[in-house]
């Protein structure tokens, strides 16, 4: 069998913290997921950057691997694990175990290094998917389903969200990855949570934005406007003298949590059209009452 270096398949170097294995992986997942990516070769790929992620990012099989690669081996190299290592059970032999990963993953982890006979069963391979939710359930929490592949049969789970939940957070469902051998327990489903776009709404980090047209009159003079927000429509006073692109604050009306993000409201300007001839006279009226005023100064 030929060895595998996973550092090389991630991108990263061998020193990598596990912040960076992470980031790494959930770029070349999302890159080529085969529900997303075009590209050809992608679902192998795919399998690939998996397996070499549930080696790095656990810290046992990733010093375990570390020991095997320091022995100087380069990707493509033929391989054959060292002597008395406990996975050495000939090539292919742990493929029913663990699905979609190499006879090289087999041939080190499918049995711990230095295990004992009998003690062959082990719990079955977390599973990682990714989910896209609108903002307004991550504001307020629900209920989403999650269609899964798993060979030739497709199988629907329904998700709780919590509220307040933020991009990259991952939902764990526990016994909904692959199944255990020799009695084993499944192992878990890992969903990373993506939030769409939303129309009216932007997230930033806890806080949510929205633009809010004011009438000039309602800019220059203060007044008291309604303003949308995740939670329904609520009051804000905007200061007399206000300009386009000043930020006023909700406390307290971002996103749920310990302590709860803001709602930012950008105001806006907007100026009706003088579609007639009263509407001309009184933005001559106007001008004339503000004759040296220099918007451009």
């Amino acid at each position: 069998m030929e060895f595998k270096d996973y550092y090389d398949t991630l991108g990263v170097k061998p020193d990598a913290s596990a912040a960076e294995i992470k980031a790494a992986y959930r770029k070349l997942a999302r890159k080529f997921h085969p529900d997303v990516s075009k590209e050809a070769g992608a679902e192998e790929r795919f399998k690939t950057v998996n397996e070499a992620y549930e080696v790095l990012q656990d810290k046992g099989k990733r010093a375990a691997y570390d020991q095997v690669r320091a022995g100087g081996y380069r990707a493509g190299d033929s391989f054959r694990p060292p002597p008395g290592w406990g996975g050495d059970a000939g090539p292919g032999s742990g493929a029913g175990a663990h699905g979609d990963f190499s006879d090289f993953f087999e041939s080190l982890f499918g049995q711990p290094p230095g295990g004992r006979s009998g003690a062959r069963g082990r719990r079955g391979r977390d599973v990682q998917a990714h989910i896209d939710i609108d903002l307004a359930t991550a504001f307020a929490g629900g209920k989403t389903r999650v269609a899964l592949q798993d060979g030739s049969h497709e199988r629907v789970l329904e998700v709780r969200i919590p509220a307040g939940i933020a991009p990259g957070q991952v939902i764990r469902l526990a016994g909904q990855g692959h199944p255990g051998s020799g009695g084993q327990s499944s192992g878990d489903l890992l969903l990373e949570v993506g939030v769409r776009d939303d129309a009216r709404f932007q997230l930033d980090g806890r806080d949510i934005r929205v633009s809010l047209p004011v009438a000039p009159w309602e800019a220059a003079l203060g007044a008291t406007v309604p303003v949308p927000t995740l939670a329904g429509t609520v009051e804000i006073k905007v200061p007399a003298g206000s300009q386009s692109g000043r930020r006023l604050r909700l406390k307290g009306r971002g996103m749920p949590g310990h302590p709860p993000g803001d709602q930012i409201v950008d105001l806006a300007i907007r100026t009706p059209a003088a579609g007639d001839a009263d509407a001309r006279k009184a933005y001559e009226a106007f001008a004339q009452a503000f004759t040296g005023f220099d918007p451009r100064q």
